[in-house]
């Protein structure tokens, strides 16, 4: 079974900077699309950013300009590059293929707050 690991969350103050990390147990990163999760209690999980293998990015229109998605495959982990972050980008954020597959990892808890 392919793991996805999420790491690299915690607690920030608003304006402030965190590096989220996926790490894959298999060659994920490189053969697929790959994505950022988050979900806030009481609402859906929703898509953060992705990165195709052919290296399309997408964001969603919260983050364009603070977060930047990359990739290394040597290392086989994607990362998210969080900047200027606000109350409401408080949430678990999560990594899995895009579209989604249905196994979803424990997530990595990010707060912003004062």
């Amino acid at each position: 079974q392919v793991q996805l690991v999420e790491s690299g969350g915690g607690l920030v103050q608003p304006g402030g900077s965190l590096r989220l990390s996926c790490a894959a147990s298999e060659n994920i990163v490189s053969d697929n699309a790959v994505g950022w999760y988050h979900q806030s209690p009481g609402k859906e999980r929703e898509l953060v950013a992705f990165i195709t293998r052919g290296g399309t990015i997408n964001y969603a229109e919260s983050v364009k300009g603070r977060f930047t998605i990359f990739r290394d495959n040597a290392k086989k982990t994607v990362y998210l590059q969080m900047n200027s972050l606000k109350p409401e980008d408080t949430a678990v954020y999560y990594c899995n293929t895009y579209p989604p597959s249905l196994y979803w990892g424990q997530g990595t808890q990010v707060t912003v707050s004062s």
